[in-house]
């Protein structure tokens, strides 16, 4: 089995501008992670989906839209029933800082607001996820 940590990078809902996204995505791959984006408009259902089938460590939402409530909570939802909750989710994007609490009492398990460096992510993620794929 990898010992490199599989992440997903998913744009859940229906905004459509994933620059961020994408440079997050680029940033973890040239760390040396291996990186599955997912594109433009997945449902919280495919997201999981392709999360369980590519055997992934975390899942990175990014949302800009507005509906980040309902979209983080659906995807550890369905990660709960699914029986994969071991597998971490992080995110960033427009999110209110009020908001952050709500979604870490849910479940989330960092978000990265606009202005995180990708270094800063990168290193979130090797420190938060590394151990775990060291681990197995």
């Amino acid at each position: 089995m990898s010992s490199r940590i599989r992440v997903v990078v998913a744009k859940p809902g229906l905004d459509g501008h994933d620059r961020g996204a994408k440079v997050v995505a680029r940033a973890l791959r040239d760390a040396g992670m291996e990186v599955i984006y997912t594109g433009l408009h997945q449902t919280p259902e495919q997201i999981v989906e392709t999360a369980i089938q590519e055997d992934a460590d975390a899942i990175g939402l990014s949302v800009l839209s507005g509906a980040h409530m309902t979209l983080f909570r659906r995807v550890i939802e369905l990660l709960k029933e699914r029986e994969a909750d071991d597998i971490v989710v992080f995110g960033g994007g427009i999110i209110p800082n009020d908001d952050i609490p709500q979604l870490e009492a849910m479940g989330v398990a960092r978000i990265f607001t606009p202005g995180t460096s990708t270094q800063s992510i990168v290193e979130w993620v090797r420190e938060h996820i590394g151990s775990r794929v060291a681990s197995r």
